[in-house]
């Protein structure tokens, strides 16, 4: 191809979208990407399913991801979450919604989401360059040098959506951040999100493979199991949670794990509500009505009534009790601290699974250095900035995939007004 106008950088969900949307504004746009494949993130994810999306509005998307979410107002409006249905849709990829809210390729097949957006890439006219790792990204005069292991370009533009440091094996080994860091740009120190948690809890281990929903798990900073915790937690969620053989997993225990993650330094406190929906004193007055009804049964008989025979057993031997005591010899105490673990129980998290087994990156580039109305660097004219490379990550459930979409979207358009994309894009219709 003659040289490029743009250059696009990372061939995940965000980079292929942008190079896509840059070439059909006209641009002659290079896709670069160092795996052998494009989208390899994309065909991993959701247990190779690929939740796309989630069954919501822009304005749940931007609930989502907290105080961040404001970042995606501007990108939402070009491409919410039934723009990205419909865009499948037209690319023959039907989507299905999920009890949870998860929005899935109706094929369970991650793949056909991966081919879609790269037959749409093809169609645009973008090139896209496999097995091409970017070494670094200078500023010379009006343009950039992009110098890789097999080649060098220049752009006037470029489109950086090379992700962060989550799932490495998928090529997501932060290269990014230093190009960017030398061109001006504050990096928001990168952790794991999204990743299992790993606890100081043998007992509980010994317990893998139960999954209970809903539970609702709180991260609290205080190293001390016994002291006092803050009125507030660091993290709060209510979902499902999986007890495995280091710690715990699920969305409850996942979707809290960045704060523990920020906080590597010290171990964290985490309680476990196992019973959201009733109160210490309701379970208290379960226990003692099954008292009154079988005052010959073992405790944990009784609390297995209620939860899982293996969890009750355990719990009641964590909490220092004798599981095989009959319920009329049981002491009140004993039964105050067995509604007080089930509505409270405090666990040592002694960190997590690292980026290996993390979904996305917490951390990247600082928002405040981007121009959401447009994803334009606030520091370095010509350059833009799309999906996880940002300091923007979001809950389980495709809000993630959601926000690349998005922002890959909108860094494609390079600041063109919209009247422009649509005499573009209805110019290349006519031919």
């Amino acid at each position: 191809m003659e040289e490029p106008e743009t250059i696009v950088i990372g061939a995940g969900a965000a980079g292929l979208i942008a190079a896509e949307r840059s070439a059909s504004i006209g641009r002659r746009t290079l896709l670069l990407e160092k795996a052998p494949k494009a989208g390899v993130k994309i065909l991993m994810s959701g247990g190779t399913r690929c939740n796309v999306t989630h069954a919501t509005d822009a304005a749940g998307i931007v609930a989502a991801y907290g105080p961040a979410g404001r970042f995606l107002h501007s990108p939402l409006s070009y491409l919410g979450p039934d723009d990205v249905v419909a865009l499948f849709a037209a690319e023959g990829v039907p989507t299905k919604i999920e009890s949870t809210g998860k929005v899935f390729p109706r094929s369970d097949r991650a793949i056909d989401v991966r081919d879609a957006l790269v037959e749409r890439l093809h169609r645009s006219g973008a090139s896209l360059k496999l097995k091409t790792a970017v070494r670094s990204l200078v500023r010379d005069g009006d343009r950039f040098e992009v110098q890789a292991d097999v080649g060098r370009w220049t752009a006037p533009q470029v489109i950086v959506t090379v992700g962060g440091r989550s799932y490495p094996g998928c090529g997501t080994t932060g290269d990014g951040y230093p190009w960017l860091a030398e061109l001006g740009h504050e990096i928001v120190p990168p952790v794991p999100s999204l990743v299992p948690l790993t606890l100081d809890a043998p007992w509980l281990r010994e317990l893998q493979g139960l999954t209970f929903d809903p539970v609702e798990v709180a991260v609290w900073d205080v190293d001390d199991p016994a002291a006092r915790r803050p009125k507030r937690p660091l993290a709060r969620c209510r979902s499902s949670l999986l007890i495995t053989h280091v710690g715990l997993s699920g969305p409850a225990a996942m979707n809290v794990s960045r704060e523990v993650a920020r906080r590597a330094s010290h171990r964290t406190l985490l309680t476990c509500d196992w019973f959201p929906d009733r109160t210490v004193d309701n379970l208290l007055a379960e226990l003692l009505e099954r008292r009154a009804d079988e005052p010959r049964k073992s405790l944990a008989a009784a609390l297995a009534r209620i939860v899982f025979a293996r969890f009750a057993e355990a719990l009641v031997r964590h909490l220092g009790c004798d599981p095989e005591r009959r319920l009329a010899e049981v002491p009140m105490e004993w039964f105050r601290r067995i509604a007080a673990g089930l509505k409270g129980l405090p666990l040592v998290v002694t960190g997590t699974l690292g980026f290996a087994k993390a979904e996305v990156t917490a951390g990247g580039v600082r928002l405040s250095e981007v121009d959401s109305r447009t994803m334009a660097s606030r520091k370095v004219p010509g350059l833009y900035l799309a999906g996880e490379v940002l300091d923007l990550d979001g809950p389980i459930g495709g809000f993630n995939f959601q926000a690349a979409f998005a922002t890959g979207w909108l860094a494609g358009y390079q600041g063109t007004p919209p009247e422009t994309w649509r005499e573009a894009n209805a110019a290349r219709a006519r031919r």
